[in-house]
């Protein structure tokens, strides 16, 4: 399976970026993975509803740009997104594995989220948690947990 990231902003954290290192490592005996990052727009402190929509919009783009070819499994990460646990996570890349396109894209916004037309390109609204993250730091909660998904598909131990 092919994996690609695409997120807005550039990672700027020297741990974050330690520890993606880590994860792209780790991830290369599972699967081809690919990291983009789109610019990000600047968000006035109080952006009107219109100025909001066409920031994401814009942003938007730059997303769906990156993801490349048209065949793919689009993943929004989105907080308004479905819960999953590590095993539902697991179970769904067991079928993307077998049954879906090769390449699987997960989308990360920008600080307003993601755009009305990423949502309409992906399969799947994916909610790490109820709790709100830095979307720089969403990358590595992502990257691990894919990780911790292909252990599991496998059979492999890792630790709990």
């Amino acid at each position: 399976m092919h994996i690609r990231i695409v997120a807005v902003g550039k990672l700027k954290e020297k741990y974050l970026k330690e520890g993606l290192q880590e994860y792209i490592k780790r991830l290369g005996a599972y699967s081809r993975l690919e990291i983009m990052e789109v610019p990000d727009e600047k968000v006035p402190d109080k952006p009107s509803d219109t100025e909001a929509e066409l920031i994401k919009r814009k942003e938007g783009d730059r997303l769906l740009a990156g993801a490349g070819e048209k065949d793919f499994i689009g993943v929004a990460l989105d907080p308004r997104g479905e819960m999953w646990s590590t095993e539902d996570l697991a179970e769904q890349m067991r079928g993307w594995e077998l049954y879906g396109p090769n390449l699987v894209v997960f989308f990360i916004g920008g600080t307003l989220g993601l755009s009305k037309e990423v949502h309409a390109a992906c399969k799947a609204k994916w909610s790490l948690s109820r709790l709100t993250f830095p979307h720089q730091l969403v990358r590595l909660i992502l990257l691990e947990q894919v990780y911790r998904g292909f252990k599991v598909n496998r059979g492999e131990t890792y630790h709990r």
